[in-house]
């Protein structure tokens, strides 16, 4: 017969796309929100962006070259990808030795030590940035300031969360603009909602990632602050002022937007995306409004990376062909 059907192992649905394509697809969402970070904090920005990116591939370099053996997995960018996301969790003036130790903690132990991309069970560039902050505190709470006017009354050198956690200010006293625009102190890549948003915007039309995780994780965050602003007595203004600055505030678009998405450790199907996203927004907001840190996106990410191979495990698309029950 001069045609057959020839059966194989999965997968069998195939797409053009590759890890190295997908992940300079992110880089290239990256991009805006880098451009900010390179006008706020000037060359700092290149210096630990250029540090955090080298040692990581570094790292996995040498893990691959010395111990793995096989092919080299530095030109998927799945280690520039951590890099950068490593760097935009740190502060712009940090010394080059924490984000040297960040990133051999990112890739020689959350990455390789599980057998490399796609069998990390953890955020790499998370579970960097939560051992840098628990190991170096001082260093990794400490921002430069941006160059900017009316930004020094307003937060007095501290991260408008840390601001709204000491009562320092109220959520009303932040300019929403200037949160928008990246005018604040914290981390590189959490200043500046407005150029994550078009780098979330520009991965959906590339279909690299979908809009149920961000959705949900930015969705239940507003809906608690809505929430807790209401049972509070809130005036009108506050039940709007309170979700608009916890969204804008900290990590919030980085971690939902970048940080939350990735493939390997978030759920596989719709449904499960949304579970995992309202987890991590409400373990966020829990963390934000009555934790120890003014900051709770890392350890809701963190915890939640562990909860996905349950969501995976119970909540499953329904199998071709099965009967459902009457």
């Amino acid at each position: 017969m001069a045609n057959k059907f020839i059966v194989a192992t999965a997968p069998h649905m195939h797409s053009p796309e590759s890890t190295q394509s997908l992940m300079r697809h992110v880089l290239i969402a990256l991009v805006p929100a880098f451009a900010v970070s390179a006008v706020v904090y000037g060359l700092d920005a290149f210096r630990v962006t250029a540090i955090a990116v080298a040692s990581c591939v570094a790292v996995e370099f040498l893990i691959q070259k010395f111990l793995f053996g096989g092919k080299q997995t530095v030109s998927n960018l799945s280690a520039v990808v951590t890099g950068v996301l490593l760097a935009f969790n740190l502060p712009a003036d940090i010394a080059w030795w924490i984000v040297v130790i960040g990133a051999v903690v990112a890739i020689g132990v959350a990455k390789m030590t599980f057998g490399g991309l796609g069998r990390n069970p953890f955020n790499p560039a998370l579970v960097g940035r939560v051992f840098l902050l628990i190991a170096y505190p001082v260093q990794m709470t400490s921002f430069p300031k941006p160059v900017h006017p009316d930004y020094i009354d307003a937060f007095a050198g501290a991260t408008p969360l840390a601001a709204l956690k000491s009562k320092a200010i109220a959520a009303g006293d932040a300019n929403l603009l200037d949160m928008l625009s990246g005018m604040m102190p914290g981390s590189m890549g959490e200043i500046a909602a407005a150029a994550l948003l078009a780098g979330g915007i520009y991965m959906i039309w590339r279909k690299v990632i979908t809009w149920h995780i961000p959705v949900a994780v930015l969705g239940s965050m507003a809906a608690f602050a809505f929430f807790v602003a209401l049972l509070q007595g809130g005036v009108s203004a506050l039940l709007y002022e309170l979700p608009a600055f916890h969204l804008l505030a900290g990590g919030a678009m980085l971690g939902a937007i970048f940080m939350a998405t990735d493939y390997v450790t978030s759920p596989m199907t719709p449904k499960g995306m949304i579970i995992y996203g309202i987890g991590i927004g409400v373990i966020t907001m829990i963390i934000r409004l009555w934790g120890a840190y003014p900051e709770g996106m890392s350890f809701a990410i963190l915890l939640m990376n562990a909860v996905a191979p349950l969501i995976n495990k119970y909540v499953k698309p329904r199998r071709f062909g099965m009967m459902t029950k009457k």
